[in-house]
């Protein structure tokens, strides 16, 4: 049995990992025949293979697959025979998000990572149930999401209370082992011996934290956590725990006081420091216009991804500026940066009331936002045609989002969007001697631009280049929310987005 389900991880991981590599080289070969259609002498494509790769032939996923039953009999018999211990991992730098920091990541061989979240599964399988109800990350009866919901009722439901938010410095590499290792008898974990010497092999390249990159340490994080957040509910207190971003509530003062004790013995006792630059530590949270004691408060919070308040939950400001950006780059990639050069080469110059490119642009924003749904599929399930969707575009990683205000703003935001990058693209053509001023698409205002992308035909087809709508895409998710609930909506690697 053990022996199957370890030939059966390895193989899930490989595959998952060529898979992924297929993609990205797709994805180049694309790049590279696009440039070929718009420029003469466009850059060489270069396939670049991980630098780990050439470490140790077992972080090859292609040679993996290839010698998969060796490699599991391998494992399996020093699994048996007690001599197991995973290879030392390969350390990769990540730069932190705005910072010229970096974070470290441990990389570890295939079978290894295998191994591990064999293992994790395996743990998490039989604790679960001691776990806090309060912590939503490294579960899978747990989500991001929920997480989500069960703060904006709360805030929701109260007009005013104060909020206590911690972050913690490198919480998964300061974690003192004494303390980890403490946890395995101390609260009820089911950990047998072979269990324990897989977990103390896995961190024997490392002094002191555990290693980030591996599924065991998922468990370990939420295990380490399990006193702090038993401190938190005997004192009555609500709170979410993703991971290390921590969030806590209360109506009355005196409790979230405790909550920043309980939060300072936590960090002495494991040695994981907080981060004060990014703890904004207790805040009044109140409605706009509320009348307070306290000279400063704050209407929503962050948590996420999204912004909380006693009104709405929303796309917090952060995200809303990376999904602007990663719209506003598509826009520029095809409508001007082909026209940047003093001389135009392989452009294919829009006429007849068709510019090819802005018809990839507006397919590739509505890509983005709806996933592989279109027009007609999205209006077909509002108006009750279609049953159910399958949402995998970037709305989907924000299914509870209720404020439709924020959504028509990013309506209005796209539209002037497009129709500035129009007028940027008809100067440039201009300039290169093609005035196209008086055709298709050139021609659009912010009156008649939805009517008139909506009734255009692209081969014959209406509702090719209908303008993408925040809006449709949000409706048509609330919908299905309620319906079929948040895990059959919310895209399927939620917890896995960076969310930050």
């Amino acid at each position: 049995m053990l022996k199957e389900e370890l030939t059966n991880h390895i193989k899930m991981i490989a595959e998952r990992k060529a898979s992924e590599y297929h993609l990205y080289h797709n994805n180049i070969e694309l790049i590279y025949q696009r440039n070929k259609r718009r420029v003469r002498n466009p850059t060489r494509k270069e396939i670049i293979v991980p630098d780990y790769w050439k470490v140790d032939k077992k972080h090859n996923p292609f040679y993996v697959l290839k010698h998969l039953n060796q490699i599991s009999n391998s494992i399996f018999n020093k699994l048996v025979d007690g001599t197991y211990e995973p290879f030392e991992p390969h350390l990769k730098y990540i730069q932190k998000k705005n910072s010229t920091k970096t974070r470290p990541i441990q990389i570890f061989q295939i079978p290894d990572e295998a191994v591990s979240n064999y293992f994790y599964n395996r743990l998490l399988g039989k604790n679960k149930h001691r776990f806090s109800s309060f912590s939503y990350a490294y579960r899978n009866d747990r989500n991001v999401h929920y997480a989500i919901q069960d703060i904006a009722i709360d805030i929701k439901t109260s007009p005013r209370m104060f909020v206590a938010e911690f972050d913690f410095r490198d919480f998964f590499g300061s974690i003192q082992h004494e303390y980890l290792f403490k946890q395995f008898d101390e609260n009820g974990f089911l950990i047998s011996e072979f269990e324990r010497s897989i977990i103390k092999s896995f961190l024997k390249h490392f002094p002191k934290g555990i290693p980030q990159g591996t599924s065991l340490s998922l468990f370990l994080a939420n295990m380490v956590c399990w006193k702090l957040d038993k401190q938190l509910e005997k004192e009555g207190l609500r709170f979410a725990r993703y991971a290390d971003d921590t969030i806590i509530w209360s109506e009355e003062y005196s409790k979230i006081c405790k909550a920043f004790e309980i939060i300072q013995g936590f960090s002495r006792e494991t040695g994981v420091e907080i981060n004060l630059h990014k703890s904004d530590g207790i805040s009044l949270l109140s409605k706009e216009g509320m009348p307070s004691e306290f000279s400063s408060y704050k209407t929503s919070i962050d948590f996420l991804g999204y912004s909380l308040s006693g009104d709405n939950v929303s796309i917090k400001n952060a995200s809303v500026n990376k999904i602007k950006r990663e719209i506003s780059y598509i826009l520029y990639r095809n409508l001007i940066q082909p026209l940047r050069g003093t001389k135009l080469q392989s452009v294919t110059i829009p006429n007849n009331n068709m510019d090819t490119d802005f018809v990839t642009a507006i397919m590739q924003i509505r890509r983005y936002l709806y996933g592989n749904l279109s027009e007609h599929m999205l209006k077909s399930y509002l108006n009750g045609s279609y049953k159910r969707l399958n949402f995998k575009g970037i709305m989907s990683f924000y299914p509870l989002i209720d404020d439709i205000d924020q959504m028509k703003y990013l309506d209005r935001w796209l539209i002037s969007t497009i129709l500035n990058a129009l007028k940027k693209r008809n100067r440039l053509l201009i300039r290169h001697g093609h005035n196209c001023s008086n055709q298709f698409p050139f021609n659009l205002t912010h009156k008649d631009i939805l009517e008139r992308c909506k009734q255009m035909r692209i081969h014959g087809k209406k509702g090719l280049i209908e303008i993408p709508s925040f809006l449709r895409i949000f409706r048509a998710i609330q919908k299905q929310v309620i319906i079929k609930g948040i895990e059959k909506t919310m895209h399927p690697k939620s917890n896995e987005y960076d969310y930050e």
